[in-house]
């Protein structure tokens, strides 16, 4: 039996692209749906993040110059315009349109909380899609990585059966093989849960805050402009006041001489 060709200098016989070529198109279609995998949740991570920026942003001015408006209309046309906010304010504006045209009699108050729910149901909806992808990404490229490591030990099994002995040079190359695919499954599954939950994380806190703004909406609305939240004006800044001149030391001292010599009247 001849002995494997010696390694180029400088170059590693169990690499990751020497394991590729040795574990064929079962080790290269793994490595493929590993790297698609890993894009893919990159890329939905990147994009929700910037949505959700946008958001907290709109937030931001939607806690100040929003209720400093003189009505929603005109508070509205200071929110972007296919920005949650805005779709929560423009929602609210039109279930009171409706409300007037009901034949039946129907609470404004609870006409008013089920359109407010339902425009704050479909942000959230809007927030969560895409997580299910990193969901399925940190849950299933482990198994992925792991399919990759059977066949790798399988690889070595044949080898050593082929010949007749479990030498190192010839169980290497796929045991090497089949822990890349246990690290590969590891690095694209683990970014993924991370990524998730972050991204759960500031979806719940966007979804509160959001709910917040739809409760004094929604008081606004059903109390014709009575109830409105109070906005916190930042402080003003103080003036920058001199400090009074202390007199010299030599001044005192003359003075209080004076004061002591002076002739009683």
């Amino acid at each position: 039996m001849a002995a494997p060709a010696p390694a180029a200098a400088g170059e590693n016989p169990y690499g990751l692209m020497a394991a590729l070529e040795q574990g064929g198109v079962i080790a290269y279609l793994t490595f493929g749906i590993l790297v698609l995998m890993s894009v893919g949740s990159w890329y939905v991570f990147f994009v929700k993040f910037i949505e959700q920026q946008k958001i907290i942003n709109e937030g931001r001015r939607a806690r100040t110059a929003f209720w400093q408006s003189a009505n929603l209309r005109e508070g509205a046309n200071k929110l972007a315009k296919n920005g949650a906010y805005r779709q929560i304010v423009d929602d609210g504006l039109l279930a009171e349109e409706q409300h007037t045209k009901l034949t039946d009699p129907v609470d404004q108050h609870d006409w008013m909380q089920s359109s407010l729910a339902r425009s704050q149901g479909a942000i959230n909806a809007k927030l969560a899609t895409g997580l299910a992808l990193l969901a399925t990404v940190g849950s299933t490229a482990p198994f992925v990585g792991l399919f990759g490591t059977v066949v790798g030990i399988y690889r070595a099994l044949i080898k050593i059966g082929a010949s007749g002995q479990a030498s190192i040079d010839a169980v290497a190359g796929p045991v090497g093989e089949a822990l890349i695919m246990t690290a590969l499954g590891l690095v694209v599954a683990v970014p993924a849960v991370m990524q998730y939950n972050w991204l759960q994380r500031r979806n719940k806190a966007i979804s509160e805050e959001l709910a917040r703004f739809a409760n004094d909406v929604h008081g606004y609305l059903v109390s014709g402009g009575a109830l409105k939240p109070t906005v916190r004006a930042a402080a003003p800044a103080r003036p920058a006041t001199a400090p009074a001149a202390r007199p010299a030391a030599g001044a005192t001292t003359a003075a209080g001489a004076a004061a002591t010599t002076a002739p009683k009247a």
